[in-house]
């Protein structure tokens, strides 16, 4: 969840691509360059250890946009893809 609040942060859609699972990956991504994403705050984390095969994190994503402030909350769902941890999807309440 870290790496890809980082990639976001830097703007690196490539690795935000690779770390998303197969079957709910899109063809491309367009990140918004107005948009400076500037702090993560975890919320929970429901397994995702080094047993598991699925885990999930709810998170708070700050940033501004124009200027402005704003907050993304999600829950997100994780799972193992040829070992590696990739985001599968998530829910925003």
């Amino acid at each position: 969840m870290r790496s890809r609040f980082s990639a976001f942060a830097l703007g690196d859609s490539g690795y935000l691509l690779r770390s998303w699972h197969s079957s709910t990956r899109p063809s491309s991504l367009e990140l918004d360059p107005g948009q400076r994403w500037t702090r993560l705050e975890i919320v929970e984390t429901e397994r995702g250890g080094l047993l598991d095969t699925a885990g999930t994190v709810t998170f708070h994503a700050h940033y501004r946009d124009a200027g402005r402030p704003g907050t993304l909350t999600e829950h997100s769902r994780f799972v193992r893809e040829d070992g590696r941890w990739v985001y599968l999807d998530g829910d925003q309440p």
